[in-house]
């Protein structure tokens, strides 16, 4: 079985050279596929030099569409399934092993990293933002998630194959849910830890109005 990674990064140097080094020690990943989205530090150089195959925006476009740009790749590749993690080290490595054998049990094709089920010290913006996009979600896809926004997730080839995704920002990671319930694909979540770095929320990407914004207007569009 291949299984690749898949990491969109934007201005991660210090980080990224690191966290790929690091998966690498993992003998069940195939291949480490950054996405430089338009970064203007060594994102790049770093990741290139720990050994992953960089894809690089020259502009910054947002988390989706540079997970749009990794999918497109991935489906031209000879692999089974993608996991995906964020570049920032908020997602711990060694839990990459866990969706695996998850996913090799059978009967699922979307491997979802709940922090809810692990998580005691998320942000409480973040929470409140996170438990209602998981309700409308669960509700869109009639399928109960109870962390819809989480990066850290494996995806079967099949399913990316067979959706077609459109947002270019943070509602991608519900999207994916959506349309892939939507197919008939089934949905499992599991347990992740999330570490919340003393600089998080300084670095963090997301803008919860500008976001939520965007995830309402995806809504509105996938009402029927």
């Amino acid at each position: 079985m291949k299984i690749y990674v898949l990491i969109p990064a934007y201005n991660e140097s210090g980080r990224i050279g690191r966290l790929v080094s690091q998966i690498q020690k993992l003998d069940s990943v195939s291949k480490i596929i950054v996405i430089d989205d338009g970064s203007n530090d060594s994102t790049r150089e770093e990741a290139e030099r720990a050994g992953a195959v960089v894809l690089k925006h020259e502009k910054n476009k947002g988390k989706g569409a540079a997970l749009r740009t990794g999918f497109s790749y991935i489906k031209k590749q000879d692999c089974d399934a993608v996991i995906t993690l964020d570049g920032d080290g908020q997602h711990k490595y060694n839990e990459i092993p866990n969706f695996i054998e998850e996913y090799k049990k059978g009967n699922t094709d979307v491997v979802v990293g709940s922090r809810m089920m692990k998580c005691r010290n998320m942000p409480f913006i973040r929470y409140i933002t996170n438990r209602f996009t998981s309700f409308i979600t669960s509700l869109l896809c009639r399928y109960s998630v109870s962390d819809s926004q989480s990066g850290f997730r494996l995806i079967s080839t099949e399913v990316l194959k067979r959706i077609e995704l459109s947002t270019s920002n943070f509602e991608i990671e519900s999207e994916i849910i959506i349309k892939a319930a939507r197919k008939g694909f089934k949905i499992k979540e599991i347990p992740v830890s999330t570490v919340y770095l003393a600089d998080s929320t300084k670095r963090s990407k997301i803008n919860p109005f500008v976001d939520a914004l965007r995830f309402f207007r995806f809504v509105f569009k996938n009402l029927s």
